[in-house]
């Protein structure tokens, strides 16, 4: 499947937020917010564990759907494939490399996997050198996705100054 747009409003982005099968609407619906407060195209990828017109999706984004430039892909590699010489950087829990280590550059793909079961353990390993760590105290197993996404949007930001 091509990518669709499902935006009113073209604009350029500073990076581009990929979800890989997100599952909790109202993660999505905040990350909506967070791509239109920071300029961010976002990318939702693979079976969505709810449908885009959901009412928590819509509420918890606000009136900013408007303001965000969403594509459609059916899979990570079709996105990739048309990108083939952009950046992509994968967040895990599964490696030591900190996000706060890697040099970001305006128009990097920043993929977040699903809620409950992070990014494919094979894509990790055939990105290895990709893959980029949110620090976290010992034991714990996660943090939320709209957070996760917040934290490395913003160290990005930070690093290019594009705001």
């Amino acid at each position: 499947m091509r990518a669709r747009d499902f935006s009113r409003k073209m604009k350029q982005s500073n990076f581009h937020i990929v979800l890989v099968e997100p599952e909790i609407p109202q993660n999505t619906g905040n990350i909506v917010r967070l791509c239109a407060c920071t300029s961010c195209d976002l990318f939702l990828v693979g079976k969505l564990g709810f449908i885009l017109d959901d009412k928590r999706v819509k509420r918890s984004g606000l009136d900013y759907w408007d303001s965000v430039t969403i594509h459609r892909y059916d899979s990570l590699e079709e996105l990739k494939e048309e990108y083939k010489t952009s950046n992509f950087y994968y967040l895990t829990t599964k490696v030591e490399k900190k996000y706060t280590d890697n040099r970001f550059k305006e128009g990097d793909f920043l993929v977040f996997g699903p809620e409950t079961r992070g990014l494919d353990e094979k894509l990790l390993w055939e990105n290895k050198e990709s893959c980029l760590t949110i620090p976290m105290a010992e034991g714990q197993r996660s943090l939320n996705l709209s957070n996760s996404v917040a934290i490395v949007v913003y160290e990005a930001i930070r690093q290019t100054s594009c705001l």
